[in-house]
């Protein structure tokens, strides 16, 4: 599955969904995230409500972490069919709190 990251300009911490100017993309296999690419998302300052451009940019992933998102976006994105994750620290960090818990996720229940 397709992972996208939405991160400051700096790439290092995640971001704001509709501010973010660039999302990382990943490949999880189950096991690991892999970087494939990096997308730009150029936004407007001082415009509002630009998370269209911001789907625009990540429509073929199946999951987005982000800092925050609004209302409308993560309506707009559930409506899609992407997973949100809203999360807060490095991409790093991130990854790998997503990575753990979809594998968490997968284990069977012993009763």
């Amino acid at each position: 599955m397709k992972v996208a990251v939405s991160v400051s300009d700096d790439k290092k911490f995640t971001e704001h969904f509709g501010r973010a100017q660039k999302f990382l993309i990943y490949e999880f296999n189950g096991e690991e995230a892999e970087f494939k690419d990096s997308r730009e998302s150029e936004k407007v300052a001082g415009e509002k409500h630009q998370w269209g451009k911001s789907l625009n940019v990540v429509r073929d992933c199946d999951v987005i972490i982000c800092l925050q998102i609004g209302m409308s976006a993560k309506a707009g994105l559930k409506s899609d069919g992407k997973k949100i994750v809203e999360d807060e620290g490095s991409v790093e960090e991130v990854l790998n709190k997503f990575i753990k818990h979809e594998q968490f996720l997968k284990k069977p229940l012993n009763f």
